[in-house]
């Protein structure tokens, strides 16, 4: 069971680093997020 846990929370890190990095500069500006940080917003989501 850890193993699965672990696996759907890499796929929804690289998921939601794919979906962040596709947004433009100004796209990320508007949420309040910068470039450098993608990967805590998405480790964040993989907690949830």
């Amino acid at each position: 069971m850890n193993l699965i846990r672990s696996y759907n929370n890499w796929r929804r890190f690289r998921d939601t680093v794919g979906e962040l990095n596709r947004l433009s500069n100004r796209e990320l500006s508007d949420l309040g997020i910068s470039r450098a940080d993608i990967p805590y917003v998405a480790r964040q989501s993989g907690t949830r």
